[in-house]
């Protein structure tokens, strides 16, 4: 029987989360003029229930490991953030501006895991992180005159919070951190802080768009268990390069569903942070072969 590498393992993991994760933000886009906060409850909601009969079905007890329960609510806490910032981005900008800007996340996760959990970043890692920041500074194009500012800000501090909660799981998987209960934690956290905030600015919807909502949680619920298993079998830096291919997917769905086509210097800063991403991918593929020999 084929065994499959863990390294190889999370490389599939990654390409599925791109895929559901492209699925839920069109859904989002679809779901039309209702409130992000709204959005994000739904997703998680479905999300919740997912993770809650997957864990009764595996007979797996709601368990948090010893040295857990705060990265657990750190990762709940900046997931939230992180996916709030990602919905309200995607109302408001091109389907795959608003991708890309949210795949900052793996670089701030490479960030962050240097700075908490010790996995070291050298001077040619740093010099990827600064290259993928200026190709976000193509996408953000950061002027008062321009309207897409703000959202851009916002999607892109979605990307540092998305980064964030990454590395929580990193340090949770290190610790055999059951996944499922990962997912199901940062998704009831996510109801109980957004629900207040939909009970008070409610705004009824249609079945249409309850059934697209419904959708994009179902589609959430694999990307978080793929993303989560992903980054459990590896570190950020050996599969985030993976992670780009939901802008490519999101480009697809962006032009075919509603007819987006991103402006030049968009493309512009794609091709820098996916340059930064392939370098810093192979690079750590190169250090990892000197290192066994």
């Amino acid at each position: 029987m084929l065994k499959i590498s863990n390294r190889n393992k999370a490389v599939l993991m990654v390409l599925s989360a791109a895929l559901c994760f492209t699925g839920m933000n069109a859904c989002v886009r679809l779901a039309g003029d209702l409130p992000f906060i709204q959005k994000g409850f739904f997703r998680n909601f479905v999300a919740a229930i997912f993770a809650a009969v997957t864990l009764l079905k595996s007979h797996t007890p709601f368990k948090i490991e010893k040295g857990c329960g705060l990265p657990m609510f750190l990762r709940a806490a900046c997931g939230t953030a992180g996916l709030l910032c990602n919905f309200y981005a995607v109302d408001h900008l091109d389907l795959a501006d608003a991708s890309m800007l949210n795949k900052l996340s793996p670089f701030f996760a490479v960030i962050f895991s240097a700075l908490f959990l010790k996995e070291k970043t050298d001077l040619k890692q740093t010099l990827a992180i600064i290259l993928a920041f200026v190709g976000s500074l193509f996408i953000i194009r950061p002027s008062f005159t321009n309207m897409e500012f703000f959202p851009s800000v916002i999607g892109f501090l979605g990307g540092m919070g998305a980064g964030s909660a990454y590395t929580c799981v990193r340090y949770m998987g290190k610790h055999h951190q059951n996944g499922t209960v990962i997912v199901l934690f940062f998704s009831l956290f996510s109801c109980v802080v957004t629900l207040p905030f939909v009970i008070i600015g409610f705004v009824p919807m249609t079945a249409k768009q309850l059934f697209t909502l419904l959708l994009a949680g179902l589609f959430a619920a694999g990307g978080q268990f793929s993303i989560t298993g992903a980054y459990t079998y590896a570190p950020a830096s050996e599969v985030s390069v993976f992670d780009y291919s939901q802008v490519i997917f999101s480009a697809v769905l962006g032009f075919f569903l509603f007819s987006q086509l991103p402006s030049l210097l968009s493309y512009v800063g794609y091709a820098i942070i996916i340059l930064a991403a392939v370098w810093m991918y192979f690079y750590n593929n190169k250090k990892d072969r000197k290192s066994v020999q």
